[in-house]
């Protein structure tokens, strides 16, 4: 009874003078309604899945996501399967969202660095997710794991970014372009030029046919 006192209590305010309770009933609901509104439009859902598309929310990971799309991984493993624990659920979720609002308050305070590099407790996450496809390959190495070894990327360093990830390497026309929360049906993107749906075909074999026509002898 002391419970659902309390919770009555809270929820209609009681603590607050009565003078006081429209303007703070007011005021949490405006604060409530920017919350979503702020999650709607970060698509913040999109972070509880393993679409490797949602890592470039915040544009300043085009490269890595470039790199990664066009290497051997892009096929077997997403952005999740190396750079999340997967030891439990809870490790795994726990770690999503502490990383996540880090990098979201990094990206919104612009202190994101020139060149991303891993962070020590990014490290052993990385290392064991390694292990941990590979075991099969790996069982049969002398592989201990103490401080001061080696890391898997020591020796393969192109794997799965690359050994070039400049900004200028990975230029825009590489990243997915992400559809507007509000435009379901956007066109899409060719080159960084927006195309034009069922003319595209058209329009190709128009210029194919103006080239051919320069180029035949007089």
């Amino acid at each position: 009874m002391a419970v659902a006192r309390f919770l009555k209590n809270l929820m209609s305010l009681g603590f607050v003078p009565v003078a006081w309770r429209p303007i703070c009933f007011a005021a949490l609901g405006a604060a409530a309604g920017a919350a979503l509104f702020v999650g709607y439009t970060s698509r913040s859902h999109s972070y509880l899945g393993d679409s490797p598309e949602t890592c470039v929310n915040c544009h300043v990971m085009g490269p890595q996501y470039a790199t990664w799309q066009h290497s051997s991984h892009a096929d077997v493993a997403t952005c999740n399967d190396c750079h999340v624990p997967h030891d439990s659920f809870v490790s795994t979720y726990s770690y999503k969202a502490r990383d996540g609002l880090w990098h979201a308050t990094v990206f919104t305070m612009r202190w994101e660095p020139q060149a991303i590099r891993l962070s020590d407790k990014a490290i052993p996450v990385i290392e064991a997710n390694c292990r941990r496809c590979h075991e099969r390959t790996v069982e049969d190495v002398c592989v201990r794991g103490r401080p001061g070894d080696l890391r898997c990327w020591d020796c393969h360093r192109d794997v799965p970014h690359g050994t070039v990830r400049s900004l200028s390497a990975t230029p825009d026309v590489f990243r997915p372009q992400l559809r507007g929360i509000d435009q379901a049906m956007l066109d899409s993107l060719i080159g960084g030029r927006q195309a034009q749906p069922g003319n595209i075909e058209d329009s190709t074999t128009k210029e194919i046919s103006d080239e051919r026509e320069e180029q035949l002898p007089e």
